[in-house]
């Protein structure tokens, strides 16, 4: 591989870039709006649940409970009902999504110290919505739980006794609890395999519409030399989208950054020779640029998105598709990303996943070479 080649090869292809705004713009632009869909649009955070409340008991003791209901920030009261006719209407509206029924002798039951039931009834058509907040409204009652038989031991003069468990829980990484912390991480990862593999998937199928490539096989520039070329132009441009992906989530979105900026670099400069390899190598396959474009969204979009554990937990998948995401370079892009955000680790935790993305780039340029040198 001659450089002077190489350079040559680049040269032309920054022409083309230049004499083609629009796209360039637009492999600027994709991922900056991309961030600010994702990361304002998708949350995993279930606050403000929408709730109504029939209460027929309509004593101090049944409004001092749905009054906790109310005054957290997980639920929201909507209005209180007055027959369970309303019910079923309220639900098919969407005007909440949980409806609590207190029966008339709630209050009663309470002071005799027997059980009193209370019914909850949830849309399930949310099912991890429903899960989430079922859990708040079991961890709200049993506070209010506690909190009613203290009060009636004090009045009664006896003494408490401490709990035989004592639960401290500190979270790490992420003591807030955002799941903006766990998304953006995640995908800034998804939106470079998708934009880099796409810039790199449309070069050679577009030498092919426009009847350039015959000019292209007609000169001694070798296919290695063609395809680092073409790769070298859109690497500069991968890292300016990953450098704008990245700011945007610590600057804008205020995802805490610990680890080191320089690794961050030199890890992303290996995920995204890797992706272009991908990208390169679809387009040797393709045989025009609308082919090549399914082929990004069949290879390099739905799996980053699905199989990358960026949303959905690998560890809950089959066991067939969580053999085929070690294959996904964006698994361990995501794992590495989120190391790096959240965490601060180095080198010394995330050589594993580092040492993939290496291979895969071998790999993938390799086949991209041999695939071209067929085509010659």
């Amino acid at each position: 591989m001659r450089p002077r080649r190489v350079k040559a090869m680049a040269r032309k292809e920054i022409l083309l870039i230049r004499r083609d705004v629009r796209s360039l713009i637009a492999a600027i632009v994709i991922p900056i709006l991309m961030i600010f869909l994702f990361g304002y649009a998708l949350s995993l955070d279930v606050d403000d649940i929408p709730m109504l409340a029939l209460d027929q008991d309509k004593t101090p003791v049944s409004r001092d409970f749905i009054r906790q209901l109310a005054d957290s920030r997980y639920f929201t009261l909507v209005r209180h009902i007055d027959q369970p006719d309303e019910i079923e209407p309220a639900l098919y509206r969407r005007e909440a999504v949980m409806v609590i029924v207190i029966p008339a002798d709630f209050s009663a039951r309470v002071k005799a110290g027997s059980e009193a039931p209370v019914q909850v009834i949830f849309d399930g058509t949310d099912s991890n919505g429903t899960t989430i907040a079922s859990g708040y409204f079991m961890g709200i009652t049993t506070s209010f739980n506690v909190k009613y038989l203290s009060d009636r031991i004090e009045k009664a003069g006896l003494a408490i006794n401490a709990l035989p468990i004592d639960p401290r829980i500190r979270v790490w990484f992420n003591p807030e609890m955002k799941s903006r912390n766990f998304i953006v991480p995640g995908l800034s990862a998804v939106i470079m395999m998708v934009i880099c593999t796409l810039l790199t998937a449309l070069t050679i199928s577009r030498e092919k519409e426009t009847g350039t490539m015959e000019q292209l096989l007609s000169t001694p520039v070798t296919s290695a030399e063609l395809l680092a070329g073409k790769l070298l132009p859109y690497l500069v441009i991968g890292l300016i989208d990953m450098a704008l992906v990245v700011g945007a989530g610590v600057l804008i979105f205020q995802v805490p950054f610990r680890g080191s900026y320089i690794l961050l670099v030199l890890i992303g400069f290996i995920f995204l020779v890797g992706t272009l390899g991908w990208g390169l190598l679809i387009s040797t396959v393709a045989r025009n640029q609308l082919e090549a474009s399914q082929m990004v969204i069949l290879s390099a979009f739905l799996p980053s998105v699905l199989l990358s554990g960026f949303v959905f937990p690998i560890e809950n998948m089959p066991v067939v598709l969580q053999a085929v995401t070690y294959a996904v370079p964006a698994r361990y892009f995501v794992t590495i990303l989120k190391g790096l955000f959240l965490k601060g680790v180095g080198l010394e935790v995330l050589w594993p996943q580092v040492l993939f993305l290496i291979l895969y780039g071998a790999v993938v340029l390799n086949l991209a070479r041999k695939k071209f040198s067929k085509r010659l």
